[in-house]
This record gives structure tokens, sequence and C-alpha cells, in this order.
């Protein structure tokens, strides 16, 4: 529940200004990827098991299962753009298997510090038991190792891993858009004592750091449509602040 009075006023003045903004042109321009990429998640074996792993009550609570499964479907999107882009005519199976297995587990120690590398074992240990090859284990192990922002990376052993690396990264940060500001905001605000006030105060720092991502995208299809992500929340984020100042004066 969001503890301060003018909490749910903002969220649904959030979810006006996305809806009247409308979503990125990512999701029009590459509706066949996505769907794709759906099928592809909703009937692997593979991937049914892995979710099996994802406890809820365990995850960060504007981390869960929603968000792993929907970097996952859009990670693998990006992938089967990158690799279209890149000539080759069929999807890679595996790597998409690989950038969505990622995708489940990235945030699997979300709530602790130094996530990334933690995430990044338990999720090989998850893995042992899992008839994939080596190398896609460490794939599926460096990416979410290099999910992070403004964090150093990690040089990928091949072309391979790289993709799949990136791909994980630039379908976690397409989160900081709109998402951020419609969902995981007050996710964190519903399990939080912040006040508006304190909201207030360091909203535009917060903001500032959701500007520097537009910077960091890694794929050519994250540079081509990250950037309208962010700019899309911030217009959300600034619609939020304006509407917060308002009501803290009232």
């Amino acid at each position: 529940m969001l503890k301060d009075p003018i909490y749910p006023a903002l969220k649904k003045k959030a979810t006006a200004v996305a809806r009247q903004i409308g979503p990125p042109s990512f999701y029009r321009a590459h509706k066949k990827q996505l769907d794709s990429s759906l099928r592809f998640f909703s009937e692997s074996k593979v991937l049914s098991r892995c979710r099996t792993y994802l406890d809820e009550s365990r995850m960060h609570p504007a981390h869960g299962i929603q968000h792993a499964e929907m970097v996952a479907i859009e990670a693998g999107a990006i992938l089967e753009i990158e690799c279209a882009a890149a000539g080759k005519a069929q999807r890679n199976e595996e790597l998409t298997l690989c950038v969505q297995i990622a995708g489940l587990f990235h945030d699997i120690k979300r709530n602790e510090e130094d996530h990334t590398i933690k995430g990044s074992k338990e999720t090989e240990k998850i893995l042992a038991d899992f008839d994939l090859h080596d190398k896609y284990k460490r794939y599926i192990s460096a990416a979410i190792r290099n999910h992070e922002a403004f964090k150093e990376v990690m040089s990928s052993e091949n072309e391979e891993a790289k993709l799949v690396s990136d791909s994980l990264y630039d379908a976690d940060k397409f989160r900081w858009g709109p998402d951020n500001f419609t969902t995981t905001l007050w996710l964190i605000l519903e399990c939080s004592k912040i006040s508006a006030k304190t909201l207030y105060g360091n909203f535009i720092e917060k903001m500032e750091g959701v500007e520097r991502i537009k910077g960091t995208f890694r794929t050519d299809t994250g540079r081509r449509f990250g950037p309208e992500f962010i700019d899309i929340g911030i217009n959300i984020g600034n619609e939020i602040y304006r509407e917060m100042g308002n009501l803290l004066r009232e």
C-alpha cells in the first residue's frame, strides 16, 4: 500500500501521462520479433524449469518475476533483430535460450550487495544440472555479471557472448523508460517509508541518473530505440515532479 496520501494521485497522473504519450516505437516496429520471442519463451521447457527457481517473496519488490519475464522476452527480440541485421536468416535458438535464461535470473540477487556478481554465481549453481553446453552457461553468467549500468564491462569471450550480454543489458535498460515511472517507482514506495517531501527533494538527482542511461545502450537496436524509452520516462517523471510540487504546496 502506498503510504503517503498524495502517492495514489501521483501514480494515477503517471499512468495518464504514459497513456497520452503512447508506448515507445520499438513495440510497433518490432512486434513480429517480440511475438516470436514470447512464443519461444512460453513454449520452452527449459525456461519453464528456470521459472520454478524464482521466488517472488525473495526478490526485490520492483525487480520481481514480472520484471524478469519482460526483460527475458524483450532481450530475445533484440537478439533476433541483431541476428537479422547481421545477415542471419534464422534466429539462433541456442542464443535466444541463453539470453532469456539470463533475463529470468539477472536480478535473482537484486536484494544483495554486488547483486550482479552474486546473481551470476547463483545462476551458475542453478544451471549446473541443466543439459546446456558449458559455453552457453558461461555466456549466461557473464551477461548477468555485465548488466549493471555505470560499472566496468567485462570483455566477452566471443561475438556470441557479447550479443547475449548486450541484448540483456539493453532490454533491462528499456525498463528505465516509462516503466520506471508507471510501475517501478510505485512498487518501491509501497515497500518503503519514503515521504513525498523526501521523494520530491531527491527527484531531480534521480532523474539525472535516468538521463545518463541514454548514452549506455550497447546494441544497434538499443542505441536506436533506447533513448526514446528514456525520453518518454523523463517526460512522465517531469509531470510527476510538477504535480508533486503542486500537491505539497497545497
